[in-house]
């Protein structure tokens, strides 16, 4: 299948022959859907506490602070392209000589253009594509508004301008203050002051772009003294790329692999999935990820990051309960109300179902059993109740074995097709929004090799377009979703003020993204 300059390619990517053979494979046989049981609510998956028991875990976690190794990590890889994608319909299609954006956007029903030219000078980079403008073109004061409009849209997209659909999101002016603008990226060195430092030293590592680590650099060159001043603490700041041997293939419709005009193959980026790799090089107690885009301004996000210690709190309680019970387990000197007690931890704290016939099982058999599924990650997941947002949701699943066990799953690993499995979803009453904290290190101070807990079965196929033509593309089981299919798992309700990613520009125009 494979010609001998595609085995050259495969080789400088570090891809195995039987790798691609895998995937393609995959492509051909279609994905596994998972066979949702039932939607994780109160009660049944997802904790909910009342203000005195979230302060009592808060009290726990910040007691805890100073012995811990901490570190956030920060998916930042992604353009801002997406943002602005409205912004691009927009250049192409309107011709100020015809129409104006007023009559445009009624024809279009492109309500997204009209919110943006009307708030334009509460955007936080309004004053920099401004002067941009400015310094390109003489006659802009003499422009008609709506051709100011346009040259302001131009100005910020193109690349002759300030070509903000090549940066990353997180180096994008996300928020305005009376006398500066801060990234994205700058915001998250904040927020991690709050809940993430400790003995003085607040850690962060950051997946990002290979084209796009010099600009973070620079930028964390030139606010780390005012930051580290402003805040008493030294930041130690890492970057990372997604490893181009994560990378997978892609079909055409005629079930064979697409390749580039050059002849060789089309690898494209797998998904966060594939940033497993970059999450298992660390080696840290505790580990909080957090996305890029979703981060307030600083006076909301005192409030917001009190309920990161929340989860944290639960974490850390939990797994010294857990290490306890695994070091017992190891000295192999229990009583029959030891097992009961560890195996109702296992199946009420950790919501891992017993198997039926436990109790029959000899003391030594118990002990492996349990010791199998103490010892594995853990992770405290915040949940927000569900108000219609797009992605993943908790939920019980059952696997080919027939071990249910609780998932985030995402909206395309469920068949729809299936009625049963339509109707849970709709009885789904939270989403996720990718608000963790993890425990990657076992009870013997050991981190985890957490390529060992994938259900490499939960990996997702997606229709592209490439060049004009429709691919079938691979996508790695997803960071938190199957890529963590095996880790011990804690569901905790937050509140929806937790949440609040940037999709599109307009987003910038929100109360929480407005700091002033």
């Amino acid at each position: 299948m494979f010609t001998e300059q595609d085995i050259k390619q495969l080789k400088s990517k570090g891809i195995a022959v039987k790798d691609v053979e895998a995937q393609i494979s995959r492509l051909k046989n279609g994905m596994t859907f998972s066979n949702l049981v039932a939607a994780a609510n109160i009660g049944k998956g997802i904790e909910s506490y009342d203000d005195n028991e979230v302060q009592e875990y808060i009290n726990f976690y910040e007691a805890k602070l100073s012995k811990l190794s901490i570190v956030k990590f920060v998916p930042a890889s992604g353009a801002a392209t997406r943002m602005f994608k409205f912004l691009f319909q927009f250049l192409n299609n309107f011709e100020a000589s015809k129409l104006s954006i007023k009559k445009y956007a009624e024809r279009n029903n492109d309500a997204l253009i009209v919110k943006f030219v009307e708030n334009i000078d509460r955007f936080p980079f309004y004053n920099e594509v401004i002067s941009k403008i400015k310094q390109t073109q003489s006659n802009f004061e003499s422009l008609s508004d709506d051709e100011q409009k346009v040259a302001f849209v131009k100005t910020m997209l193109d690349a002759k301008g300030l070509n903000y659909s090549f940066l990353p999101k997180g180096l994008l002016p996300f928020h305005k203050y009376e006398d500066q603008v801060k990234t994205a990226f700058e915001e998250h060195l904040f927020e991690s002051t709050l809940y993430a430092a400790s003995n003085g030293v607040a850690n962060l590592h950051f997946t990002v772009s290979k084209n796009h680590q010099l600009y973070f650099s620079n930028t964390l060159n030139k606010i780390r003294e005012h930051i580290e001043g402003h805040t008493k603490t030294t930041f130690n700041v890492s970057f990372s790329y997604q490893n181009e041997a994560t990378e997978t293939v892609a079909l055409t419709s005629e079930n064979e692999v697409f390749r580039k005009k050059d002849g060789s193959i089309l690898f494209r980026p797998a998904g966060h999935g594939a940033l497993l790799e970059n999450l298992n090089t660390l080696d840290n107690d505790i580990v909080f990820i957090k996305n890029i885009d979703n981060i307030v301004v600083a006076d909301r996000n005192i409030a917001v990051s009190n309920y990161k210690k929340l989860l944290a709190g639960v974490l850390v309680e939990a797994q010294e309960k857990l290490f306890e019970y695994l070091h017992k387990l190891d000295t192999g000197d229990l009583i029959d109300t030891d097992f009961k007690v560890i195996a109702l931890f296992l199946r009420y704290r950790l919501n891992v179902p017993i198997i039926s016939d436990f109790e029959r099982y000899t003391a030594q058999e118990k002990i492996e059993y349990l010791k199998e599924k103490l010892n594995r990650p853990i992770r405290v997941c915040g949940m927000v109740k569900n108000q219609g947002e797009p992605g993943g949701g908790p939920f019980w699943v059952k696997d080919a074995k027939g071990n249910t066990s609780l998932q985030i799953v995402e909206f395309a690993q469920i068949n729809f097709s299936k009625t049963n499995q339509q109707g849970i979803v709709y009885k789904a009453t939270h989403f996720n929004p990718t608000d963790l904290v993890c425990g990657i290190k076992n009870y013997k101070g050991e981190k985890f090799d957490l390529t060992k807990f994938v259900d490499t079965e939960a990996a997702f196929i997606t229709t592209k377009t490439q060049n004009g033509v429709d691919i079938d593309a691979l996508e790695l089981p997803g960071l938190w979703n199957g890529s963590m299919a095996y880790w011990n798992s804690i569901f905790v309700e937050v509140p929806l003020e937790t949440f609040n990613p940037v999709k599109t520009v307009n987003d910038l125009l929100k109360p929480v993204h407005q700091g002033i």
